[in-house]
């Protein structure tokens, strides 16, 4: 933070992407940056269902979860501002992308195919990713999902070699020109 420069935000700020593409990293450096709570809608689902993403979807189906997912997104921007990181497929449903225009603001984190790869290909905790050809899979779900994504109300373009408080600041930096979002002062 600037010396003397405080901030009050005015709405949820929610960030929306790829798996890979910085959500949960960058959602809590800012919210500490914003003095604001930080909520991972992922890791609220798994504790209202005390079970693992990847469990839910093995045991009650993709289904079953963005239904929950659609409910906890909702209960969380009813409440007071704050920064929410949300899983990649979380901004795909119309209801979720309704509710985060009324309620907030969606901030598309876009993060390149070359970056997602190398972020996501050692990690065995993406349900989507357990597939034959992980890679390929990624591409796909990347491809299909971009366009969507181009609807988020704001986008910030993810540099892979950027650090997360260089993200995190690009983030604040774009916030600042919309005082309807975040208001600054001294």
């Amino acid at each position: 933070m600037a010396e003397g420069q405080n901030y009050r935000l005015q709405k949820t700020v929610v960030l929306v992407g790829m798996m890979g593409s910085g959500k949960t990293a960058i959602g809590r450096s800012l919210a500490a940056r914003l003095d604001v709570p930080f909520v991972d809608s992922d890791a609220a689902i798994e504790e209202a269902a005390a079970a693992t993403i990847a469990e839910i979807f093995e045991r009650d189906g993709e289904a079953f979860f963005r239904k929950r997912e659609a409910e906890v997104l909702r209960r969380l921007l009813s409440g007071p501002p704050g920064i929410v990181s949300t899983g990649g497929g979380a901004f795909l449903a119309d209801e979720n992308r309704e509710a985060i225009a009324e309620m907030g603001v969606a901030v598309w984190l876009d993060a390149d195919l070359g970056t997602l790869w190398e972020r996501v290909r050692h990690k065995d905790t993406r349900p989507l990713l357990r597939t034959p050809d992980p890679k390929a899979t990624l591409a796909a779900i990347f491809e299909a999902r971009t366009p969507v994504y181009r609807l988020a109300g704001l986008r910030i373009g993810v540099d892979e070699h950027a650090s997360i408080e260089q993200t995190t600041q690009s983030v604040i930096d774009m916030l600042q020109t919309r005082p309807d979002i975040l208001e600054t002062f001294a």
